[in-house]
């Protein structure tokens, strides 16, 4: 442009003419062009690719943490982190980290050039870049804290929304629509609150880089055309200058979005951290070795367990031998489940409390063991899938169908399976939403015995079976568990039909065990058990 500005003044001492200027302006603008695009190109794929790896390493991380983990977190908050956070983040990595090189590079050769054209007018020019970068420093810790707390509010915001969405029949049923509206109302004003605030810090960040850049345009145009007057530079210089310090203005528009991405990129990656940085509690010992087959016995010795302070197990021991079939009753809270996930290892456990074939359980790989065990927990859990997936899952087998059949048959549910409009191939549904309660059991039971697993773990697997089927399941389980180590936890004797022996607990502590007959002859706790259960029976057949 300079050399244009030139060539027009002085046509016939210009280096080049006028016209071979337009010619190589236009030539830079398409290379200009070209450069842009490769560069968006490349810098917004490697953002895509972080995003990825970043998601990616999230999920890895998930799948090997703990229950404990999740009973302490929020799903809509761990689902906000997999979206918003990590949208931050991919924008930071993306526009911000090129707006951040493209700015360092523009103010670099702008600056360099302008001071080669006249070093005092830059020095005018640029002064009052400084104020706005104090100005901005001084606003950037507090956006910091308010995109944290903004992300904060989103989580609880996405938290809401999930668990209403999976509450939804609960809510209907006691017509607390109103209700779920008003809360979710109020965490949106919250939510609107915190972006408001941080909308106000934004807009003051950007009208102070417009100051600074009207600034330094207005000290231009008056030292630039009086130094122009004075013949100091020429009007090519000064239409050079105007050119340097005009690129500098989106840049420095640019550096408080910069800014803004930054501070909300480092808040989300501070909650990415939080996940990313979780460790499992339960590991495996660097000595550990895998375990094949159940030869021996399962046996606690002085089991305790605690969650927080509060103490679940205290000191009980009992042994159950290869092949045994043990039920295990109690009141409420008594520690019965959680017996069954130490014995399945997704809870902690001290060395020298619980042995499986004879070996210290910490001293056996996790997934060794746990390809042992057929696992029934207490809260039924089915993916949006078809009954055949459901049943199939964890079956390492060619041709599962065969077993997928006869999983159904023992579990008492072929029957149902039959009257479905697409048998095997019927989608269940989200959590199995199209099934009953006892349909579910009884799908969560023929998961678990389909693997053929040498141990069987069934967490309280009848409550929702009528009584009509509850006999028939029985009957096909009395077949399964024969050779195979099985562990019933029950609030219904019934399930206890077929157990060579019960363990009755109390407050943390084993305050019974031996078998049906026995237990009722003491006429302990059991017995009292049994009675209760006895007249529930009673009053609703009379």
């Amino acid at each position: 442009m300079k050399l244009a500005v030139e060539a027009l003044q002085h046509p016939q001492g210009a280096r080049f003419s006028s016209s071979v200027c337009a010619m190589i302006i236009m030539l830079l603008a398409a290379l200009h062009c070209i450069t842009r695009i490769f560069s968006r190109t490349l810098t917004l794929n490697a953002a895509r690719i972080v995003e990825f790896r970043i998601r990616d390493d999230l999920f890895h991380r998930l799948t090997r943490l703990d229950i404990g983990y999740f009973s302490n977190s929020r799903s809509g908050d761990i689902l906000s982190r997999f979206s918003n956070d990590l949208t931050n983040v991919r924008m930071l990595t993306g526009f911000g980290l090129m707006s951040a090189v493209n700015t360092l590079l523009i103010y670099s050769a702008a600056v360099t050039m302008m001071i080669r054209i006249h070093p005092q007018l830059t020095f005018w020019a640029i002064l009052p870049f400084p104020l706005m970068v104090l100005t901005v420093k001084r606003v950037s810790h507090r956006l910091f804290h308010r995109s944290l707390q903004a992300q904060e509010e989103l989580a609880l915001l996405s938290s809401q929304a999930e668990e209403t969405v999976s509450a939804v029949r609960l809510i209907k049923s006691y017509c607390r629509e109103e209700y779920f509206q008003k809360e979710f109302g109020k965490t949106a004003e919250r939510y609107l609150r915190h972006n408001l605030r941080l909308a106000r810090l934004r807009g003051i960040i950007i009208p102070v880089m417009a100051t600074a850049t009207g600034a330094g345009t207005l000290i231009v145009l008056f030292m630039g055309g009086r130094l122009v007057i004075s013949n100091t530079i020429t009007l090519g210089d000064f239409v050079a200058f105007s050119g340097y310090l005009a690129m500098l203005v989106w840049p420095t528009a640019v550096l408080g979005w910069i800014l803004t991405l930054a501070q909300r990129g480092a808040a989300s990656m501070s909650r990415l951290a939080g996940i990313l940085g979780a460790e499992p509690t339960v590991t495996d010992h660097p000595d550990a070795q895998p375990i094949t087959t159940l030869h021996k016995d399962i046996e606690a010795r002085n089991l305790s367990f605690s969650y927080g302070n509060t103490i679940v197990l205290n000191g009980i021991s009992f042994q159950i031998r290869a092949g045994e079939t043990v039920g295990i009753t109690g009141e409420v809270g008594c520690g019965k489940t959680t017996i069954l996930r130490l014995i399945a290892r997704l809870l902690p456990v001290s060395s020298g409390m619980l042995f499986v074939d004879g070996r210290d359980i910490n001293t056996i790989t996790t997934r060794s063991l746990r390809s042992l065990i057929g696992y029934v927990p207490q809260e039924t859990f089915l993916f949006s899938r078809s009954v055949a997936d459901n049943i199939s899952y964890g079956i390492k087998d060619d041709h599962p169908d065969e077993l997928v059949i006869k999983a159904a048959r023992q579990a008492g549910f072929l029957e149902d399976v039959e009257l479905f409009p697409d048998k095997f191939a019927t989608q269940v549904g989200e959590k199995g939403v199209t099934l009953s309660g006892g349909q579910k059991q009884r799908l969560a039971i023929a998961r678990a015995v389909a693997g053929n697993p040498p141990i069987l773990l069934l967490d309280d697997p009848l409550s929702a079976v009528d009584a009509g089927r509850e006999e028939e399941i029985l009957n096909e389980l009395s077949k399964f568990y024969a050779g195979r180590t099985a562990l019933i936890v029950s609030q219904r004797v019934s399930a206890f039909r077929d157990c060579h022996r019960i363990i009755v607990l109390k407050s943390g502590l084993i305050a019974e065990q031996g078998t049906h007959a026995e237990l009722l002859h003491q006429g302990g706790l059991y017995a009292e058990i049994c009675r209760r259960q006895q007249r529930k029976q009673e009053m609703f057949t009379a």
